[in-house]
């Protein structure tokens, strides 16, 4: 099976699934009405259909069936993105309450953990940094200890190696859905991080592991850009929480599978990811909850400065785009490094909005 031919379909299915959803979402309620979502961070003036990880996760589900093959990680997958785009779902209807979401998260994180995904190494900082002498190895392994049980058949719980893991998926859910703020930049963002695992993925061809893995992305690929067609400024229909969701657990889950790509992933990443601790810290700091949504995102600074929507997504996208080649040609010292160096200029350049664009507001 081609990479092209499993892109191609998955592309074609989420082409065909959208409008569909369109409807059914305009039809039975699923949508987002200006006039009654009152998030502070909303930004449209019509009626947008929501729903979006829905035909997002359907043509991954039915690409991977029917062309990729079953795995027990696939299973982990996909009970996983059922789970999320499930609540993402109900949630469009309803705004359930952020602690019921992130449940749902956990749970799901859990559920492709027990698949057998886990991070079991990590690269040891001090040999990134040069201090060889003091690390006796060039890596930490993580799954030294594990906890076995007897259930329908041996199982074993490896104990950092799945918290590690539950945390990564975890933050990269939340993190990809904090990109959501203009049209087109959650699954631009997504898209490009897809396509640098697979180029990662593609250095180990020749590693039957690996090949799934490439599939999986080239699927989750397709089917993120029939949804950006539609949600590119000005968007037809919204991802809601279950695009977001769905699409933060892939990449979190296929970084982990493609040889532990969580630094690659990171770095690609990282204007997102600096965004959301900033944001996070930030809230926690002025004594409100993490989760509870605002105007501060750099994306809304940015459009305080004129910027326009499609603008900013573009301007994320090359970001990532830069990040993900730095991503590719680095070594691990020098991916720490480009990392601490992007933080710095996007930790400094959101002090700067936030300390600075409401006394212009306020003029």
């Amino acid at each position: 099976m081609s990479l092209f031919l499993l892109f191609s379909v998955a592309f074609l299915i989420s082409l065909i699934l959208i409008p569909m959803t369109i409807f059914a979402a305009q039809r039975y309620g699923f949508v987002d009405d200006p006039k009654k979502h009152k998030h502070p961070a909303v930004l449209h003036k019509k009626i947008v259909p929501r729903a979006g990880g829905l035909p997002i996760f359907l043509a991954f589900l039915v690409s991977t069936l029917f062309l990729v093959g079953f795995s027990k990680s696939l299973l982990g997958i996909i009970l996983g993105g059922l789970i999320l785009v499930t609540v993402g779902i109900i949630d469009d209807k309803r705004d359930l309450g952020y602690l019921w979401k992130l449940l749902a998260q956990v749970v799901a994180a859990a559920v492709v953990v027990f698949a057998g995904v886990g991070i079991t190494f990590i690269t040891n900082p001090l040999h990134i940094l040069g201090f060889s002498n003091f690390g006796p190895t060039e890596i930490i392994r993580l799954d030294a200890m594990r906890i076995a049980f007897d259930f329908f058949g041996k199982h074993s719980v490896l104990l950092l190696a799945d918290v590690f893991a539950l945390f990564w998926i975890v933050w990269v859910i939340n993190m990809v859905n904090f990109s959501t703020g203009v049209d087109g930049q959650m699954p631009g963002i997504v898209l490009v991080t897809l396509f640098v695992l697979l180029l990662a993925s593609l250095r180990f061809a020749n590693d039957p592991g690996q090949l799934i893995v490439t599939r999986l992305t080239v699927v989750g690929m397709g089917a993120t850009l029939g949804f950006l067609i539609f949600n590119f400024y000005p968007a037809k229909i919204f991802p809601g929480d279950s695009g977001p969701y769905f699409l933060g657990f892939l990449v979190a889950v296929l970084a982990i599978l493609s040889g532990a790509k969580v630094g690659t992933a990171i770095l690609v990443m990282a204007v997102p990811l600096i965004d959301g601790v900033f944001t996070i810290i930030r809230r926690i700091a002025s004594g409100k909850s993490p989760f509870i949504g605002d105007k501060k995102h750099l994306h809304h600074r940015l459009l305080e400065l004129g910027w326009g929507q499609r603008r900013i997504a573009l301007f994320y996208w090359a970001l990532c785009a830069i990040l993900g080649a730095a991503a590719l040609s680095l070594n691990s010292a020098g991916k720490l490094f480009a990392g601490v160096v992007m933080a710095v200029i996007i930790l400094g350049g959101l002090v700067w909005l936030n300390m600075n664009l409401p006394q212009k507001a306020q003029r």
